[in-house]
């Protein structure tokens, strides 16, 4: 075991599959109690890090501690450690809700009264107690979001790894899924948790930005989206596939992407920028009048750190 302020510890933690490096020299510390996030799109190396980090995948260079033990030496000790919950949710379908919680109780050799006490918690959380007997294959994909949950936590672990664990559940339900992880932290939970929705990354303590294996930017929201230097304005419209290929490539505009029904546009110098915009939209006969500054959005900053990096994962 080793001794670290940290819960999670990775130094330069790599993984390649032959030629092709999965994740590439990822370094970071996690406190205690903290939500740190894993942001990228799929390909970029999320689910390989949190792979390596809960013991099941051996990094090929580099090293990482979590709750003081090497995951490459003591992956057996690192495993008794932590909670995982994977998008699937790892749960068996045919099995009634009270069978699945024995289940996992099993696997982590939770019994007794510790089992009344935890299979009480997970109902109560989940509310679940009046479906209790219910075919967990028969529940809606929230309910049984939340008992993956609870089955993850069952041996009350102290680090919570979950690997896209709100895809494919309502807002809703994702919402209130992250009521519960921000809970879980209060109580001195560390949770790492990697998403590709960018709305829900907000409410992460820190994030790792990936993309094509490597971690570009690691920092707070708040601090991310403040790194964005260059002025991002942006254009209404109802119709903005034209105005963004009229902007691309315009002089004094740096970007320009697509944003709902509006395109967002990185430019050089503010008042240059917005006179630039006004005057192209205007020599193609396309609506200039609704032109402004906003603040950039984490989908923003990723957007354009990406851009600097080389683009997007192939494919």
């Amino acid at each position: 075991m080793v001794e670290t302020t940290d819960v999670v510890v990775a130094d330069g933690l790599t993984r390649r599959f032959g030629d092709f490096t999965a994740v590439d020299d990822a370094s970071f510390r996690i406190p205690a109690g903290q939500i740190f996030g894993f942001l990228g799109p799929n390909g970029a190396g999320k689910t390989t890090t949190i792979r390596m980090l809960t013991g099941l995948l051996e990094p090929t260079a580099g090293r990482a501690t979590v709750a003081g033990y090497d995951v490459a030496r003591d992956s057996t000790q690192v495993k008794r450690r932590i909670g995982y919950m994977s998008q699937r949710f790892s749960l068996y379908a045919d099995l009634r809700v009270e069978e699945n919680i024995a289940f996992f109780a099993g696997l982590y050799g939770v019994s007794g009264e510790q089992l009344a006490r935890r299979r009480d918690w997970i109902l109560d959380m989940a509310d679940l107690r009046p479906h209790r007997r219910r075919v967990t294959g028969e529940l809606p994909l929230g309910w049984r979001q939340r008992l993956a949950l609870g089955c993850a936590l069952l041996h009350e672990p102290p680090v919570l790894f979950l690997d896209e664990p709100t895809s494919g559940v309502d807002p809703r339900a994702r919402r209130n899924f992250w009521d519960l992880i921000r809970t879980m932290a209060d109580g001195g939970t560390t949770v790492l948790v990697s998403t590709h929705y960018m709305e829900e990354a907000e409410y992460a303590d820190r994030l790792a930005l990936m993309n094509r294996g490597r971690i570009i930017a690691l920092d707070t929201p708040v601090a991310l989206r403040s790194a964005l230097e260059e002025p991002l304005l942006e254009v209404r419209t109802a119709d903005p596939v034209p105005i963004l290929e009229a902007l691309r490539g315009a002089v004094e505009v740096i970007d320009a992407t697509l944003h709902g029904r509006a395109v967002r546009v990185l430019v050089h110098n503010h008042e240059r920028g917005a006179q630039t915009i006004r005057q192209t939209l205007e020599a193609r006969g396309l609506d200039s009048t609704h032109v402004e500054r906003v603040e950039p959005s984490l989908e923003d900053v990723f957007t354009q750190l990406v851009r600097r990096e080389g683009g997007a994962v192939a494919g």
